[in-house]
């Protein structure tokens, strides 16, 4: 028999002066027109994709049952069952009120950042599904109304020669031609044969002319069929990143991801203001505080959350808020199944700065099955019109698919 971490004791959330519960704010009025709803248990399945994905779904007296997903991971579950009992007997309407709620009982278990913000936003994702589905409105219009209805999807392009430009191009072309997409990214933290260090994240020139006709194969092949984007994984030094930024700068590059490592934003504004090709960063900061700094400062020129690990729907929507008063566009890092990606194109759908979602899943032929709607065509995901975020688990994929040792949750 495994741990029960809904029982662990933990003096911080037993006793907190901002306690948030509806029965300690009062929260206890009786509500019409079918919203008089309590939250009757939480559950998890991890399925084994090409990343571990946590899906969550929030259980009613009212038979209702919204599903959400939490950013890929251990940890992930454990946390989720340990914050159950702080959601039973709540209105799952209150969805500000009940993820701050979350944020203050687990703040002696790290709500700043990290894997505790990724369960929160994984419970906050499917609060989300669950209220538009009380009030038989898609989720979009939970976060203000749509400014479009598709969102633009840019796909994470791999091949098994990574480090050939050739093969970058052809793949490019490939994506661009039969799968429909015309927006691309793809990786160029990889090797070039020419490092005399790893660890040091100094870049040689030959290392950066590597680099280089990586993105002048891509750019050059796909032309205006296709933005393409260009990611460093939190790579190299400071002064490596301006280099290679700078060397990039004749190149049509839509982005260049995280150069550097994300702790210290002095260094990413340095990079960013370096140069004119643009810098995108923040799928490895948390909530909208990790983001504030990065957009003040204007150390970004496109800010990336990944929804469910920043916090979830509303605070990837309050992230978006602040990054349009510098005038930010939101590109969304996503790495997600079928669930949390809808998730973030319903943000997507309700932000005017947004620029596109990520998908990073076209080598798994079996992505799409997980729910029963089609969710990315041409390029784009149609935004649901059906309550909640609009898409339906498949159990039998589900099941077929868990992490070995995982318990299927239940349906209803």
């Amino acid at each position: 028999m495994g741990v029960d971490y809904s029982k662990l004791h933990d003096p911080n959330a037993e006793y907190t002066m901002r306690e948030l519960s509806g029965e300690t704010m009062g929260v206890v009025g009786k509500r019409g027109g079918g919203r008089d709803v309590e939250i009757t248990d939480v559950q998890t399945t991890m399925v084994d994709g090409n990343f571990p994905w946590t899906l969550v779904r929030v259980y009613t007296d009212a038979g209702i049952v919204g599903t959400g997903e939490a950013y890929w991971g251990a940890g992930a579950p454990e946390l989720i069952e340990r914050m159950t009992p702080f959601l039973r007997g709540e209105n799952p309407l209150d969805i500000d009120r009940l993820t701050e709620h979350l944020v203050q009982k687990m703040s002696g278990e790290g709500s700043l950042g990290g894997v505790t913000v990724t369960a929160i936003s994984g419970i906050e994702v499917a609060l989300h599904d669950l209220a538009g589905k009380i009030l038989d409105v898609p989720a979009y219009q939970l976060l203000g109304g749509k400014y479009r209805d598709e969102v633009r999807v840019y796909c994470d392009c791999h091949t098994e020669e990574e480090a050939d430009p050739v093969a970058c191009a052809d793949e490019a072309e490939r994506v661009v031609e039969e799968l429909g997409y015309d927006a691309l990214k793809f990786d160029l933290d990889v090797p070039s044969g020419h490092e005399k260090d790893r660890a040091n994240r100094h870049l040689r020139a030959p290392e950066i002319e590597h680099k280089a006709s990586i993105v002048e194969a891509v750019t050059e092949r796909v032309g205006s069929r296709a933005d393409v984007a260009f990611d460093c994984h939190w790579t190299f030094s400071g002064g490596s990143a301006k280099r290679l930024a700078q060397r990039l700068e004749e190149y049509d590059v839509w982005w260049l991801e995280d150069p550097v490592p994300p702790e210290n934003h002095d260094v990413q504004r340095e990079v960013t203001q370096s140069t004119s090709t643009p810098i995108t960063v923040g799928e490895n900061v948390y909530r909208k505080h990790g983001q504030r700094s990065l957009i003040e400062e204007q150390a970004v020129d496109i800010i990336a959350p990944d929804m469910p690990k920043v916090g979830g729907m509303r605070e990837t929507r309050k992230i978006a808020d602040l990054a349009d008063m510098y005038y930010v566009p939101v590109a969304m890092h996503n790495v997600a199944s079928p669930v949390a990606t809808m998730g973030s194109a319903h943000v997507g759908a309700a932000i005017s700065n947004s620029l596109a979602v990520e998908y990073h899943s076209y080598e798994l032929d079996w992505w799409e099955d997980l729910v029963e709607e089609d969710v990315i065509e041409d390029g784009y995901i149609e935004i649901p019109e059906e309550p909640g975020l609009g898409v339906t688990l498949d159990m039998d994929a589900v099941e077929e698919h868990m992490v070995d040792g995982e318990e299927l949750f239940d349906e209803e």
